[in-house]
């Protein structure tokens, strides 16, 4: 069986502003203005990681078009580099950056849920793994159920972002004053050095995500062009969220009065709805994170399913479902070690040694296009590559001051993936999936 190609462009956006904004829009944009101090050093992180992340959105939705397969990094890591990288890459992503990320958001949406519902105490600790067997059970049954609800729920999180935002001015809770002076940084910020470099860090993850469409690429309609404009159209989305939704938070909560993440977004609620505000501000949250937990569900187990059509992975994981069309095998592998690292309770401390390696793959993947048999011929190359890989250097650069042996760590555990390939799938190793050019219109 083939994927059938039922992605529109509204889909596809969903996907790319689905992980995006998720919890860090909550909690980001208050840490940040706090250590920053200031409104316009607030608006230049976000709008110059704005600029770094639609630069790596141009990279990939050149590879997007040029490689419309499912597996997104794989495919171009694979193109660029060959089979040994592009295994490293998936062998991070299914062991433990994307179980690791479902387990982290669902625990971390979970006690917004259980502010919002009440729920009892010996009910509590089940909830984080029945949101991941719930999204699993959506994902496993159709694309199209799963596209629908996932481009349903992103559209309803953005539409409340936005009257979030439009509620602050008009029920007269915000005012100018909160963010004047905008240069002027206020007493008690950090040293601008670490300020800067601590928001940048939190900006390009609270950014992240915008990649995984390019996972969905094989079943995405007309890739030549709802590619690129998702991609494009997607981290303009976020960017303009992030600004609005930071100046709406500003407005009605002033710099000196944060205290901390969580108190922000309590205090936020109550200005706004008063005694309800916190009941309110948590369905918003569970709403942005529920949105990428279905975006992130959708695209990782693409990764598996294309490596195993490749043979750099056990066959069963390239199965489509005989009924539902969709790579259900690897839908349920992505759920099950997801469980399983939640049982653990260590999908912190496993992000935190793995995201080094991450930003790595992201880069290489970019830098993939310099190895492109044809060159790219476009009004932003070679600028725009170039950019994004001083953007991802620079993070890596800061990750490596702050705590470097995680990093290490965590790069020497996805390099133990090398030996594991050569044991198990050498030998199996298939010619890559080619696709007609009738297709790609």
């Amino acid at each position: 069986m083939e994927q059938h190609r039922q992605m529109g462009l509204a889909g596809t956006i969903a996907v790319v502003t689905g992980e995006s904004i998720a919890l860090g829009i909550f909690l980001t944009p208050a840490a940040m203005a706090k250590s920053l101090g200031s409104p316009a050093l607030l608006a230049a992180v976000w709008c110059g990681m704005g600029l770094i992340t639609m630069c790596g959105a141009l990279c990939y939705s050149e590879l997007a078009v040029r490689f419309p397969h499912s597996g997104g990094e794989y495919v171009y890591l694979r193109e660029g580099y060959g089979g040994r990288v592009a295994f490293l890459y998936g062998w991070m992503s299914a062991a433990v950056l994307d179980p690791g990320l479902a387990a982290a958001l669902a625990m971390g949406t979970a006690p917004y849920i259980f502010s919002l519902l009440g729920i009892s105490q010996q009910i509590r600790l089940w909830v984080p793994a029945l949101i991941l067997m719930g999204l699993a059970i959506i994902n496993y049954i159709g694309t199209r159920v799963s596209r629908q609800a996932m481009a349903t729920a992103n559209l309803l999180k953005i539409c409340v972002l936005f009257c979030l935002v439009a509620w602050a001015w008009i029920s007269g809770h915000s005012t100018i004053a909160n963010i004047l002076p905008l240069v002027h940084r206020h007493a008690g910020s950090e040293p601008i050095f670490a300020a800067v470099a601590g928001a940048t860090v939190s900006a390009f993850f609270s950014f992240g995500g915008w990649w995984e469409a390019g996972k969905i690429a094989g079943e995405v309609r007309n890739p030549r062009r709802n590619l690129p404009l998702a991609f494009t159209l997607g981290v303009l989305i976020v960017t303009a969220v992030y600004l609005l939704v930071s100046f709406a938070f500003l407005s009605v909560v002033p710099l000196d009065r944060i205290v901390s993440n969580t108190a922000f977004v309590a205090q936020f609620g109550e200005a706004l709805f008063g005694s309800i505000g916190g009941r309110v501000l948590s369905g918003c949250v569970v709403l942005s994170v529920l949105g990428g937990m279905m975006a992130l569900t959708m695209a990782a187990p693409r990764v598996y399913y294309a490596m195993a059509r490749d043979g750099a992975f056990f066959s069963v994981f390239g199965r489509l479902h005989p009924r539902f069309g969709t790579p259900a095998n690897a839908v349920l592998l992505q759920t099950g070690l997801a469980l399983i690292i939640l049982c653990f309770g260590a999908f912190d401390r496993i992000l935190s040694f793995i995201i080094f390696s991450a930003i790595c793959f992201l880069a290489l993947s970019a830098a993939s296009l310099f190895r492109l048999r044809e060159p790219v011929q476009r009004w932003w190359y070679p600028a725009a590559p170039i950019l994004f890989l001083l953007g991802c250097g620079v993070i890596n650069l800061l990750i490596l001051a702050h705590d470097p042996i995680p990093a290490l760590i965590g790069l020497a555990a996805v390099l133990c993936g090398d030996p594991i390939r050569r044991f198990l799938f050498s030998h199996r190793q298939a010619a890559p999936a080619t696709i007609s050019e009738t297709t790609l219109s």
